[in-house]
């Protein structure tokens, strides 16, 4: 953004900022009393009572921002009044009114904090939830005045405000799902799974808990196909469709879950065909006839079952079936296995359909061979060189060493 750009969005967003309710403060004089800084004719009246019917005269009369301060002066003043909430509650609404729903929810959230047992609680919880929907929905937040960019974030602390404060209402468990739904947009995936389950485990007989566990296995659904595929992840996603079926099987959701875990099904066989074929080529027979196998079990008849099939033969008739034959693998040192993992991970990468890099090439593996046994001999026969025989006693004698002779 070019400077003059930016000066000019600051104007504007000053000018509309004048135009916003007062956020001035109120303040106690001892030659008037109580009154909203800056304005003269904003004097608090002596009672609760008579400063509410000043505020309610001022909204009646369309000076909204006269009623925002009254009501606001109310609170300040007389907060421990019995119509203070209803009060808040009003500040809380002009601001909604006046498109200010971050501003609004904050006072919606001192209602629900400062009186919990308000005639007005319950419609203060929904208020709260609608604006944490409009978040959650893609509503902008205002920087400066100017609605900028959406925040998932702040919907997510909203809703967590509303199971906080308000964990009995008939909106909690929707506000819990919903947390989970903002930690899924922002891709927090285990977060979100916790979100989740805890609407489950919480709030078990409301109609969020099989929304949630639905949500559970979609989530994990999601999370196996992004990047490079995982089986283990698919394999809990396909856990928790089943339970979802288990337990609700009356819901809406339920053929949407058998498609999915029609979908798993197919991706672990391509996982499977996937890791085969990394067996396959690093010369791992055992372990690739393996994974062939699996994908003949898990997709009979399709064209990728047929390929392992072939595959199959093809290796019997290369290395025989005794070295296909499963059984205890040779042990391989922590080096040997982290290269291979390694190079798995290469492979992997490389046969997505959106690499772009330099191709795979995968070594010959080097076979090294154990060297033979010592043949042990029971005779001297062929046993080789042999170490020199000793001198003789005389002969010790007689060298000479450098050392004194002993006397004779």
């Amino acid at each position: 953004m070019t400077k003059p750009a930016l000066f000019l969005g600051i104007l504007l967003a000053a000018s509309f900022g004048a135009t916003l309710p007062g956020g001035a403060a109120v303040v106690y004089r001892s030659s008037e009393g109580w009154s909203v800084e800056g304005d003269p004719t904003s004097k608090v009246e002596g009672s609760a009572a008579e400063q509410m019917r000043k505020a309610e005269q001022f909204e009646a009369a369309g000076n909204k921002k006269g009623a925002f301060d009254a009501y606001r002066a109310l609170v300040k003043r007389y907060g421990g009044s019995n119509i203070a909430p209803k009060a808040q509650r009003k500040v809380g609404l002009l601001l909604e009114q006046h498109g200010e729903h971050d501003k609004a929810f904050d006072a919606f959230a001192t209602y629900l904090t400062k009186y919990p047992n308000g005639d007005d609680f319950d419609s203060v919880v929904e208020a709260t939830f609608k604006i944490g929907k409009l978040f959650l929905d893609g509503q902008k937040r205002k920087v400066l005045g100017l609605k900028l960019a959406p925040s998932m974030a702040r919907a997510q602390e909203m809703f967590e405000t509303i199971v906080k404060r308000a964990p009995f209402s008939r909106w909690a468990p929707l506000a819990q799902f919903n947390v989970g739904q903002a930690l899924e947009k922002q891709a927090k995936y285990p977060e979100a799974i916790a979100a989740y389950q805890l609407v489950v485990s919480k709030y078990a007989s409301d109609s969020a808990a099989g929304a949630a566990q639905y949500q559970i296995g979609y989530v994990l659904q999601k999370e196996s196909r992004e990047g490079s595929y995982d089986r283990a992840v698919a394999m809990k996603s396909r856990e928790a469709f089943e339970d979802f079926i288990n337990r609700y099987p009356e819901s809406e959701k339920v053929p949407q879950a058998r498609e999915n875990m029609k979908q798993i099904e197919g991706g672990t066989a391509k996982g499977s065909l996937d890791v085969a074929k990394f067996y396959d080529k690093t010369k791992q027979y055992k372990a690739a006839v393996i994974y062939y196998n699996d994908v003949i079990k898990q997709q009979p008849g399709t064209p990728d079952a047929e390929y392992a099939k072939t595959r199959i033969a093809a290796l019997r008739a290369q290395v025989g079936d005794d070295s296909l034959r499963a059984g205890p693998e040779r042990a391989e040192s922590g080096a040997r296995a982290a290269a291979r993992r390694k190079l798995q991970a290469k492979v992997d990468t490389a046969s997505r359909s959106d690499y772009v890099g330099p191709p795979v090439v995968v070594p010959e593996e080097k076979i090294e061979v154990a060297p033979a046994r010592i043949k042990l001999h029971t005779s001297p026969v062929g046993l080789g060189p042999v170490e020199p025989p000793l001198p003789a006693p005389d002969k010790l004698r007689t060298e000479d060493t450098g050392l004194p002779k002993p006397p004779p």
